[in-house]
């Protein structure tokens, strides 16, 4: 079997079982956020912190909740670093350095998971469990909490209660997260991923030395890491380390783990707002888009010139040969459509177009399928704006589900829209103009600047991802990313919380002849070509500088 077809047939099966899962998964998380009931360990947590599951907020009461909480989160994991040193089971690894513990607390707690720092070097049982495990799962709680308020903004009318931030944190965590990672973990584990808190040890002799490799609790980190689409790793190679990504099977069921809630809360959205149709639609426009960018990818893997790829049956520089060209490139597609961020190759390593496609799917705002939560509420920002358009093309006032997008609706989403493009480019600027930044770049040229451009891209989307080559750990960089995925992650979900407030409170709007009917292929076809144009251009003077002179020059 040749390499390509062995891609397309890996494809093939992983596109079967996201189909066999849509609807029970579908549908199983849109009766959690609707249900009236408590379990008992959620009645246990509530009384615990003191919050009423069943008093609705308004979206500024949903937000502050929501602040209040991560803020929260960021101090603990800050902590808990900072007194590493004194801590059980941190494998004598002293504490970490203020910036560090900054940026890393910041990553994880705004479901990053950007690591500037050697995971198996760094951080012992303790941090990783108690601490990075922890807000893997809180991260992805909150964010589909973000989305689900989004959702019942639409679905609601004539009120400002979007449901209880804390009900739909714990909701999340308990009902979803908590037992699909076990279930997956289990399935880890049977494959050969490492499950244990063992110490450090030494692994042979070698020529100057000897080798030394610590365990950990993989298996369990793995799951929601990629359920969850956080990102990082026990390992600084992430999904490319054997105790973490041991064989083909497990590297396709990771592919499938990180897409298959995102791709499932399509399905949510549609029962929840009475339209299953809907939901069809916006899993059509996630499915055009990263069918597309996977195909993209393949080719430029497979088709890149020179005599040592063609031998090599295309670019296997920086990829695995136990994965092989085609899974490595689905891999790299879906953790950067989604906010994923973890790898199982370097995609600093990919052809030149190759690297640029992961920096684009990025850019996009990961919204095919994108994040838990984030892909969806991205997604029906851009649905908002693509309807806007529309009704302008047409001289109608713009409906979506019911409701008139007016001027304070499309204010909104443009500040949605804008607000990560001006923290990626930015402070790329500034990293280019300033004389130290540039230091940390391995490569000069177009390939360097890739590098710096990938790394904000990636914090600011809340990506994690890396380009490799940067050191990242330093003072600037991880001053910087810090901000970028504090503001990346916080300011959408303010003006997400505010839309989805105002469209609450609207009257419906009766259908006639002339609304548009956004459950149809023309309005799946429209909202892709908005979301290619709308983002994908905002992005392409910086793209020109970096990925696309060095894919057009080589």
């Amino acid at each position: 079997m040749g390499p390509v077809l062995a891609g397309v047939l890996q494809l093939l099966a992983l596109v079967a079982a996201l189909a066999l899962a849509y609807v029970p998964a579908g549908s199983y998380l849109a009766r959690v956020y609707t249900s009236k009931s408590h379990l008992r360990v959620e009645k246990w947590i509530y009384r615990s912190i003191g919050a009423d599951p069943d008093t609705e907020m308004i979206w500024t009461a949903y937000l502050r909740g929501l602040l209040a909480f991560s803020v929260v989160g960021v101090l603990f994991l800050y902590l808990l670093m900072r007194l590493q040193g004194v801590l059980p089971g941190s494998f004598g690894f002293a504490s970490v350095d203020p910036a560090q513990s900054f940026n890393t607390a910041v990553s994880f707690v705004t479901n990053t998971n950007w690591q500037s720092y050697y995971g198996e070097q760094t951080m012992g049982h303790v941090v990783q469990t108690a601490g990075l495990a922890v807000q893997n799962f809180l991260s992805a709680a909150v964010g589909m909490a973000v989305a689900v308020a989004l959702v019942r903004g639409f679905a609601r009318s004539r009120t400002g209660d979007l449901g209880n931030f804390w009900s739909d944190l714990v909701r999340g965590t308990v009902r979803i997260l908590v037992p699909a990672a076990a279930v997956a973990a289990v399935v880890l584990v049977a494959c050969g991923v490492i499950q244990n808190f063992s110490g450090i040890h030494e692994v042979g002799q070698f020529t100057g030395g000897s080798q030394q490799w610590n365990g950990g609790a993989v298996a369990s980190q793995e799951a929601i890491k990629e359920l969850g689409t956080n990102g990082g790793g026990y390992f600084n190679a992430n999904s490319a380390h054997p105790f973490e990504n041991p064989t083909p099977f497990t590297n396709l069921f990771e592919i499938f783990l990180l897409l298959l809630v995102p791709f499932a809360l399509t399905r949510t959205f549609g029962l929840m707002v009475g339209s299953v149709r809907q939901g069809y639609a916006i899993l059509a426009t996630m499915v055009t888009i990263w069918l597309g960018f996977v195909v993209l990818m393949m080719w430029t893997e497979f088709a890149h010139h020179g005599p040592a790829l063609h031998a090599a049956g295309g670019a296997m520089e920086g990829k695995e040969v136990r994965f092989g060209i085609g899974s490595s490139s689905i891999f790299a597609v879906s953790t950067t459509l989604t906010s994923t961020g973890a790898v199982d190759s370097f995609h600093s390593s990919f052809t030149g177009l190759g690297g640029g496609l992961t920096m684009l799917s990025m850019m996009l705002g990961e919204i095919a399928p994108g994040g838990t939560g984030s892909g969806l509420y991205g997604m029906l920002v851009l649905a908002v704006i693509a309807v806007f358009v529309s009704g302008l093309m047409v001289g109608r006032t713009p409906e979506y589900l019911g409701k008139k997008i007016g001027a304070r609706e499309m204010k909104l989403a443009a500040c949605y829209i804008l607000i990560t493009p001006a923290l990626v480019l930015v402070l790329t600027a500034l990293s280019m103009a300033l004389p130290t930044p540039a230091h940390s770049m391995l490569n000069p040229g177009a390939h360097g600047f890739s590098e710096i451009l990938y790394a904000f891209t990636s914090a600011a989307n809340n990506n994690g991802s890396a380009f490799a080559g940067l050191n990242a750990n330093t003072d600037w960089f991880n001053t910087t990313t810090g901000l970028a995925m504090l503001l990346g992650r916080f300011l959408p979900m303010i003006f997400v919380l505010a839309l989805a407030g105002s469209l609450a409170g609207q009257r419906p709007v009766p259908v006639t002849a002339g609304t548009l009917r956004t459950e149809k292929p023309l309005f799946s076809g429209l909202l892709v070509g908005a979301v290619l144009i709308i983002t994908g251009l905002t992005y392409f003077p910086a793209l020109a500088l970096g990925p696309l002179a060095e894919g057009l020059a080589s």
